[in-house]
């Protein structure tokens, strides 16, 4: 576990931004920090900032829930908004081929009724030619028969002449019948023609109407499709407000335990510096190997400055994290004797151990989030002696060993004193 002091400089992510909160009662001023000294630590801050999931250790469970829940909400929004967009696009797209398509049906429809027109304009014409044909072969046939009379004409023709004038007088009245009958054959062809078009124009009508009809059930679809996605876009913006609401709360309630951890934390120093004041004696000497790892783990995040990566702000990691398994026992880095032994919603189960004046300055080590200890306040213990087990108590995402040491009630790096 960390414990960031917070500095006049935020840093803070665009995620968290709306819902930061001041914490400034567990401020540390870096005022007196030299400009040059604080970039340097910032530049070394950057470079130490480990995954996300290591840097959750700096919240509480239910701040991380909070925080995941906001940032599920605030994923599922864009996504439901995108697909709002999405929707809202077929829909209009669909809309505007809707549009052409009911222009084309119209256009099939005004072209049906066209042919129609044109229909029974060539049936009547075509009845006139029937009638106009009847009146012709009635007018020749009252004559009597054309054959007959050319026949009868070259019997009676007196001379060349009568047969040239009879001959030309029955072509006439042949022609005359001839393109009677002409007539009427056109006006039968253009009849069928018409009756054609009338019928690839129904087709056109029909198919259009069917297209319309499909599309009609389309945009329907569609219609339920934007419906369905404005409503879970209004849904989630309830959700994330919700969840926004909820972070908050959370921040809240994680302050009010880092200020308990805070006040907890100064009545213990007032005892170390107390007692720093009333030492005498102590070792005095090279510190190399003077101690001895308190865990076998790796180090899993180092002492340091850095960015809170929930909150934002800057400030010290305070101790060196140890990834071992839970339950691994935890020694005692030096002879010292237990000075407190509490347990603190931010750092577990925790215990203090003074190691007594080191080259006059008074040392402690601090242990956190723990299982469990074997020891309590008054007892004198050795170096390597098992004083507590690994745990993952407090604010932590996993086993681990939060390590610390403290001169004169002040933390500095432990790997400077740890081998």
């Amino acid at each position: 576990m960390r414990l960031f002091p917070r500095t006049a400089r935020h840093r803070l992510t665009a995620a968290t931004a709306a819902c930061t909160l001041a914490i400034g009662a567990l401020a540390v001023p870096l005022a007196n920090a030299e400009p040059k000294d604080l970039k340097h630590k910032q530049q070394q801050a950057q470079q130490q900032v480990k995954s996300a999931e290591q840097d959750l250790d700096e919240s509480s469970a239910r701040l991380r829930r909070a925080q995941g829940a906001l940032d599920r909400a605030i994923h599922e929004l864009s996504t439901a908004r995108g697909e709002l967009r999405a929707a809202s696009a077929r829909l209009q797209a669909a809309e505007i081929r809707d549009r052409e398509m009911q222009a084309r049906l119209e256009t099939a429809e005004q072209r049906l009724v066209d042919a129609q027109t044109d229909l029974a304009d060539g049936q009547a014409a075509l009845d006139d030619q029937r009638l106009k044909l009847t009146d012709t072969v009635t007018d020749i046939y009252e004559q009597g028969d054309p054959q007959l009379l050319a026949f009868a004409t070259l019997l009676e023709s007196r001379s060349t002449a009568d047969l040239t004038r009879q001959s030309a007088l029955n072509d006439v009245i042949v022609g005359r019948e001839a393109r009677a009958y002409d007539d009427l054959h056109a006006a039968e062809v253009l009849l069928q023609v018409r009756e054609n078009q009338v019928q690839a124009a129904r087709d056109d009508v029909e198919v259009q109407r069917q297209a319309a009809a499909e599309h009609l059930v389309t945009m329907e679809t569609l219609h339920q499709e934007a419906r369905a996605a404005r409503d879970k876009v209004m849904t989630l913006v309830e959700t994330r407000r919700d969840a926004r609401a909820g972070a908050i709360r959370a921040r809240q309630q994680d302050r009010k335990e880092l200020q308990e951890a805070k006040r907890r934390e100064n009545h213990v120093r007032q005892l170390i510096l107390a007692a720093a004041r009333r030492a005498k004696g102590g070792y005095t000497g090279p510190t190399n190997g003077l101690m001895i790892r308190p865990v076998p783990g790796v180090v899993t995040s180092p002492f340091g400055y850095r960015i809170h990566p929930i909150y934002g702000y800057w400030g010290l990691h305070d101790g060196t994290d140890f990834g071992v398994s839970c339950g691994e026992g935890m020694r005692a880095v030096a002879s010292g004797t237990v000075i407190a032994k509490y347990f603190s919603s931010v750092y577990g189960n925790r215990l203090y151990l003074s190691l007594g004046q080191i080259n006059g300055k008074n040392v402690t080590a601090v242990y956190n989030h723990a299982t469990g200890y074997r020891v309590g306040v008054g007892d004198r213990v050795s170096q390597g002696e098992i004083v507590g087990y690994v745990g993952s108590t407090g604010w932590s995402t996993g086993c681990h060993l939060h390590f610390s040491i403290l001169v004169n009630g002040t933390a500095v790096d432990p790997m400077n004193w740890l081998p």
